[in-house]
């Protein structure tokens, strides 16, 4: 599998989730320090509440994408490891930040770290379990699960009105999508009478469902062609093999 990675952008935006975190904290210190060694500066100190905690969430967002390692684009590189090179991983180059194309087509994969229990029910997404503290952190320290169906959505609309865009038939370009799971410590609990609107899946089973897609109906190496010709990165993008 040829694997393009945009390290350029990996670079600055690991760049900006250690030092916004950093910075953040920073302030909220300051505020509270100033609320209470100066009372009467109660604006400017709440001000400064504010500004630290909207600075320590972009950090945790950025962290959670690039500050750590291993980053959700290593984790489906390992959970795709040993598909040939006839598939291309494009990280952060494409409309969406990770596409798989290959036989089995175009797949918009959306990785999620959320440990704990996930649950689908009546249409939604929740993240259970965990008592109290997990409960602090989900809101403090850690992104809840959010709604994975609308994410994905927008990321195949993204990508099909670049399609449209850029080739003359979009029809023979099918898009589908999938929600990987990359923490160990994830508990998927999907109710058998759930119809789920994407593959849900840990990531250990990703490559699993890429070969069992390509087996029901493979996309020609002409498509495969045009699409990968359309996708070739720019500067600042590397491209390697899986080994």
């Amino acid at each position: 599998m040829q694997i393009i990675t945009n390290d350029k952008l990996v670079r600055r935006n690991k760049f900006i989730a250690r030092y916004a975190s950093i910075v953040g904290l920073i302030v909220l210190i300051g505020g509270m320090i100033v609320s209470f060694s100066r009372p009467e500066l109660v604006i400017i100190s709440f001000a400064a509440l504010i500004m630290g905690f909207l600075l320590s969430q972009v950090g945790m967002y950025f962290t959670n994408r690039w500050g750590r390692e291993p980053r959700p684009d290593q984790f489906l590189n390992q959970g795709l490891k040993g598909l040939d090179n006839k598939y291309t991983m494009y990280h952060y180059t494409a409309p969406v930040p990770h596409l798989l194309v290959g036989p089995a087509g175009i797949w918009v994969l959306l990785p999620k770290h959320q440990k704990g229990i996930i649950t689908y029910e009546r249409g939604r997404w929740r993240q259970k379990g965990g008592g109290f503290l997990q409960s602090y952190l989900r809101i403090f320290a850690q992104e809840g699960i959010g709604r994975p169906d609308l994410e994905v959505a927008s990321e195949i609309d993204s990508l099909e009105n670049y399609l449209k865009n850029n080739l003359p038939d979009t029809d023979n370009f099918p898009i589908q999508a999938a929600l990987v799971f990359t923490n160990d410590k994830v508990d998927l609990q999907i109710g058998e009478d759930e119809e789920l609107p994407i593959p849900a899946l840990y990531v250990n089973k990703l490559k699993e469902l890429i070969r069992k897609s390509a087996k029901g109906k493979p996309v020609s190496a002409e498509k495969l062609q045009t699409i990968q010709a359309l996708l070739s990165p720019g500067n600042g993008s590397t491209t390697q093999e899986d080994e």
